[in-house]
């Protein structure tokens, strides 16, 4: 076989990307849009030494999987690189995807997988899904001003205003748009020259509130004449946001930093809700989030709902647990946990995201939900290392980029809880988590890890270091978010084994809660820490600032300790067995000494702290 030979083959198998696989000489040809069980004439295009890509010529028999698209861009798009494969069937692909991954790159055992893995989520229908979109504004090779989507590894625009995976309405907005472009000769963006006005339109809709937004994104500062783009955007039903976004730079990256709003809301709102039973039953009224141009936020209101139902089963919450949630975004999964935890952290680089995260939790008045801005694989090591050395919360100035008010914020909100979280939800990127992430995650080792993912791919690679390190996975289950693409979701549940694969084992005792004396006048840290919360709005306090103003009023204060048990193998005979190894040291919530940096309380939580002691008979 060389170059620009034509030959006939039978498709066997598909690869990640959802191309067909069919082998001549044993030697396999990839071929874009074949179909398993299509017999094809192919024209070779590239040749490596043990295999090749090939060009889809002619379907001479189809597959009987195959369907008709019905789009007529599905090929030249390269959005929906299934479309032409039977729902049914594609929902098989992308099982098979994670299987093959989970197998291939995480090692996983045949036997294991049949075990674990659950049927995957399908959608009801798999059109018209996607609350989100952004079209490139450009012009074709005859000079006119078009919108659409980019052809597969190209910038050439395809003038495709309807994507069926879209809502309908954005048909009329693209159409709004462009003609108020051509009435007052605004130029789309050329990105060859980095000269134009229009780069790309992004709408967003809110599909329990069936709220719009409409976002133009621009290489000015100003949108001219922008008035009158509002006047016929806001006869459109639901129109709820208008907005620029500017971004001047020569760059792919499609959002620019400063948003700014040309008439309504600055953010839409929508409900994510929890779903229940094999038919998926909405229950309550859901958690509401506000969107903004930049938030991320799923595509895929329904599936959304079915995979975060999902997660916060697996999570296995009974109201007493702690739980940090790491790429936590707007908190989506963050407050949609906080329903059924005692406490949840959430941890996301994006400053913006944070703040959303925070307002949405204000919005829904949730109270038992904390936010921080850093990464990930820097803000939860650093946090814990200084934990672990006895410290309290995070400095300043370091290199997770906290701010002082946030430092202040990790300070007071510092507890034995976010050391020992019985649960850790990761939603990471494509690229996976950082290792130094999941080598935190396993140093804190809480009994749960919930993980989801976008990428089968790496969430096998990362499955593999916590098998490695004390976990097993107990379930695992995809969910279709993308139909007619090659993309899907999973989400794992990953159990702590019963022992711990390092030397130690840190057991917390807290000798200020335990009934050692004088129990009729002295309650404990949580005690204290409800009566607060209850007389002040919900105002919380941490246990070192219950320290803090216990010694300030002349009350004893007991050492929090911990036992540190390293683990020791003792042979015995034919038989290894564990002996063990006490100390006790400082628990990581208090400093190790008067010098050590903590923060101190606030004034209003000091004299709330000292009502509550008064109310307990512990200070007069």
């Amino acid at each position: 076989m060389k170059k620009n030979d034509v030959l006939t083959i039978r498709i066997e198998d598909m690869g990640v990307d959802g191309e067909g696989i069919g082998k001549v000489d044993n030697i396999p040809l990839f071929v874009k849009d074949a179909l398993i069980g299509d017999v094809v004439s192919v024209k070779i295009m590239k040749m490596k030494k043990n295999y090749g890509y090939a060009r889809l010529l002619e379907i001479l028999e189809p597959s009987k999987d195959r369907v008709t698209p019905p789009c007529e861009f599905h090929r030249s798009c390269g959005g929906c690189q299934i479309q032409a494969l039977s729902y049914e069937k594609q929902l098989e692909f992308k099982q098979r995807k994670i299987r093959n991954n989970l197998k291939r790159i995480g090692g996983f055992s045949e036997e294991m997988l049949e075990q674990v893995m659950e049927p995957i989520i399908g959608m009801d229908e798999p059109y018209h899904y996607r609350n989100k979109a952004q079209f490139p504004v450009g012009r074709d090779r005859e000079g006119r001003t078009v919108t659409g989507f980019y052809a597969g590894r190209t910038h050439t625009i395809i003038p495709n205003r309807n994507c069926l995976l879209g809502m309908p309405m954005n048909e009329k907005i693209l159409e709004t748009v462009l003609s108020f472009m051509e009435k007052y000769q605004i130029e789309p963006y050329d990105e060859k020259t980095n000269r134009g006005v229009v780069r790309h339109v992004l709408t967003r809709y809110g599909h329990t509130t069936k709220e719009w937004m409409v976002c133009l994104v621009i290489n000015r500062t100003k949108l001219p004449h922008a008035d009158a783009l509002v006047e016929e955007l806001v006869k459109l039903e639901g129109m709820t946001s208008i907005s620029i976004n500017i971004n001047q730079k020569n760059t792919n990256v499609i959002l620019g930093e400063k948003v700014e709003t040309l008439w309504g809301s600055p953010y839409i709102t929508d409900y994510i809700h929890l779903r229940t039973g094999a038919d998926w039953q909405v229950e309550g009224d859901g958690i509401a989030y506000r969107i903004s141009p930049q938030s991320f936020y799923q595509v895929n209101p329904i599936q959304t709902e079915k995979l975060y139902s999902t997660a916060l089963a697996y999570a296995g919450l009974t109201g007493e647990e702690s739980v940090w949630d790491l790429y936590c975004g707007i908190g989506t999964i963050s407050l949609f946990l906080a329903q059924r935890a005692k406490q949840v952290y959430g941890v996301e680089i994006v400053p913006q995201a944070i703040a959303d995260a925070k307002e949405n939790a204000k919005l829904n008045g949730i109270t038992n939900a904390e936010f921080f801005v850093g990464k990930a694989e820097e803000v939860l090591p650093e946090f814990y290392e200084r934990m672990r050395r006895g410290d309290s919360g995070i400095s300043s100035g370091t290199s997770s980029g906290l701010s002082d008010a946030e430092v202040s914020d990790m300070d007071a909100a510092t507890d034995v809880q976010m050391l020992t979280p019985d649960v850790i939800v990761v939603d990471p990127p494509r690229k996976g988590c950082d290792t130094k992430c999941l080598e935190t995650i396993v140093q804190m080792f809480p009994k749960r890890v919930v993980y989801v993912s976008c990428d089968s791919a790496t969430l096998a690679r990362d499955l593999k270091f916590l098998c490695e390190n004390g976990y097993e996975v107990k379930r695992v289950r995809g969910c279709d978010m993308f139909g007619q693409t090659v993309s899907v979701e999973a989400v794992v549940l990953l159990s702590q084994l019963k022992q711990k694969p390092d030397d130690y084992i840190n057991v917390t005792i807290e000798l200020d809660d335990m009934d050692i004396t004088s129990a009729e006048t002295k309650a404990t840290y949580d005690e204290i820490k409800k009566y607060v919360a209850e007389h002040n709005a919900g105002m919380k306090v941490s246990n070192l600032y219950i320290s803090q103003v216990k010694r300030k009023c002349g009350i004893e204060v007991g050492k929090n300790l911990r036992v540190a048990t390293r683990r020791m193998d003792c042979l015995q005979g034919n038989s290894t067995t564990a002996a063990t190894d006490l100390e006790l040291v400082p628990s990581p919530n208090l400093p190790k000494n008067e010098d050590s940096r903590q923060s101190q309380c606030p004034e209003d939580k000091e004299s709330a702290i000292v009502e509550a002691l008064k109310h307990f008979k512990m200070n007069s």
